[in-house]
């Protein structure tokens, strides 16, 4: 795709960028074929090469509409098209530079601005969301069912593991999971501590910054990233062997810190360290599967239903590898037609754009419990929740369901 970029964007990192991206696009159509909303709507503008031509016109100095700031709106950033392309086209940067091209150049009405400054504020600060979640899942059976839709039952949290190794991982506990679901991490670390490996939590870090930079905050979204570097990299300095993701849309933010702080002269180096140390603890476990094979046995639950994140086969481009491992712990994994498409989740998108968010989901869930299953696992906190709120089939993250397997 030809491009001529217009004067406030050229030579700029954003529109070096973007002109490199578009460069790679032919046009051929077959990300439309595997994107969620153009299969709802039908809208060629929502669909990859449709919002491709709008941030094209764009960075060409057409005006940009309402219109435009819509069709980008709707988009998941659920990046099946970049599994999909077979140019390698990388559209979830492409259109990250859109929208902050829409959010300087298109002024929001009164109510969208405020609901967008308020999901930035209170969701990625855990000393505004956790009092505030705790409350709600207090009055939990008397909201309405579209705010109890948002608040999952508390849950009864299990008991962190306390002895010492020598081996030793970081964690990320994120903004929202520790008060939404403890028992992910919780899990996560008793999992590790029966292979010999020690979780560490770094006391200082907070949300990886994925809620702010896909809602437009970028200065604030990066922030957050450095504040996340400077509290893992004494960890870092002291030998950690990884940085464990258990929120799949976590550790596809974080595997982008490099490519977000490349300009920063204080962070892109540590940036880069700190990419080649995250991993999904899908990425992690298979490489223990014998020992933990030792020290698990086959429980009540035997057959699930596995919906793969996102973030996690299309982000993170991590397919396979928790089927594998359910698999040979003994348990009958899954997965339903279309298992490439979005639950309609997507961070906050349930709130921005809830009548395609709740659309998806149903599609998901109908194909999901045709599998008949005993209970559905995913790996992202805010699929699971997502999927939920639409089914009494309990949904649990995987790690959980191997947690409750050990025998140690």
């Amino acid at each position: 795709m030809q491009t001529n970029l217009a004067d406030f964007i050229r030579n700029t990192p954003d529109g070096d960028e973007a002109d490199a991206i578009l460069h790679k696009c032919v046009h051929c159509g077959f990300c439309t074929a595997t994107c969620p909303t153009y299969q709802l709507l039908g809208d060629e503008l929502d669909g990859p090469r449709g919002r491709i031509y709008l941030i094209k016109q764009m960075v060409e100095g057409a005006p940009v509409t309402r219109s435009t700031q819509l069709h980008l709106d709707r988009c998941l950033t659920c990046r099946n098209c970049e599994t999909t392309c077979p140019s390698g086209v990388q559209y979830g940067r492409l259109v990250e530079i859109g929208r902050k091209l829409t959010e300087e150049k298109v002024a929001r009405p009164p109510g969208q601005r405020l609901l967008r400054r308020l999901l930035a504020s209170a969701v990625p600060n855990s000393a505004i969301f956790t009092p505030t979640m705790r409350l709600a899942q207090h009055f939990r059976r008397v909201l309405p069912k579209k705010l109890r839709d948002k608040v999952p039952a508390r849950q009864r949290p299990l008991e962190w593991p306390t002895a010492k190794h020598t081996r030793k991982m970081l964690m990320l506990a994120g903004c929202v999971q520790p008060s939404m679901m403890p028992n992910v991490n919780i899990a996560t670390a008793r999992v590790l501590d029966a292979l010999g490996v020690e979780t560490v939590i770094a006391a200082d870090a907070g949300c990886c910054g994925a809620i702010r930079l896909h809602l437009g905050y970028n200065d604030e979204a990066l922030d957050d990233m450095r504040a996340n570097i400077d509290a893992w990299w004494p960890y870092v300095e002291q030998g950690v062997e990884a940085i464990v993701m258990n929120a799949s849309g976590c550790g596809a933010t974080v595997k982008e810190y490099a490519h977000l702080l490349r300009h920063d002269p204080v962070y892109a180096e540590k940036a880069h360290r700190i990419v080649e140390l995250t991993r999904d603890i899908a990425e992690i476990l298979p490489d223990f599967e014998e020992a933990l094979t030792a020290v698990t046995r086959r429980r009540s639950v035997h057959t699930v239903a596995f919906h793969p994140p996102c973030t996690l086969q299309h982000g993170q481009q991590v397919r396979g590898k928790v089927e594998q491992l359910l698999s040979a712990l003994g348990v009958e994994v899954r997965l339903p037609a279309d298992s490439h498409l979005c639950c309609g989740s997507a961070g906050t998108y349930s709130l921005t754009q809830p009548r395609l968010s709740y659309a998806l989901r149903d599609q998901k869930l109908d194909r999901l419990q045709a599998q008949e299953p005993q209970v559905i696992v995913s790996a992202n906190v805010g699929c699971i929740a997502h999927l939920q709120s639409g089914t009494s089939t309990p949904v649990a993250h995987w790690i959980e369901l191997v947690e409750h397997m050990l025998s140690v």
